[in-house]
């Protein structure tokens, strides 16, 4: 194994002394990394992955739609126009979404880690426009 480190070492130097990195896009730019410390370790990887692929794990969308339907519910109890109907459709909803969301966290056992905790913290300070 260490002749094929060994070996890629040489052939990034070589590409380096000819140029064939000097007109990379983002070439002397600092890295924008992510913060993944919140994320259990285990799920980083297939996080990073759908993230790359545009996908968002189900229970982030699950959270997302919940805060949506929440802000719904303070804005139709604002407005004062009574209308109840729209009212219990958004609350059923909701409803609906917390109990999707606890359930699909129970089946995969990563409610009641501490990684996962502070992960969905920090995720529903996000959504909610509320980070410190």
């Amino acid at each position: 194994m260490a002749i094929l480190s060994w070996l890629a070492e040489q052939r990034i130097q070589e590409a380096m002394r000819s140029g064939e990195f000097a007109n990379l896009p983002g070439h002397g730019k600092p890295l924008e990394l992510e913060d993944l410390s919140g994320v259990p370790e285990d799920l980083r990887m297939s996080y990073k992955i759908m993230k790359n692929a545009g996908l968002v794990p189900e229970e982030v969308s699950l959270r997302a739609e919940c805060v949506t339907l929440e802000k719904l519910l303070v804005a139709c109890h604002n407005s004062g126009n009574g209308d109840t109907e729209e009212r219990k459709t958004l609350e059923s909803k909701l409803s609906l979404k917390r109990l999707r969301l606890q359930v699909l966290l129970q089946e995969r056992g990563i409610e009641s880690t501490a990684a996962y905790t502070d992960y969905g913290e920090k995720l529903r300070q996000r959504l909610t426009g509320m980070e410190e």
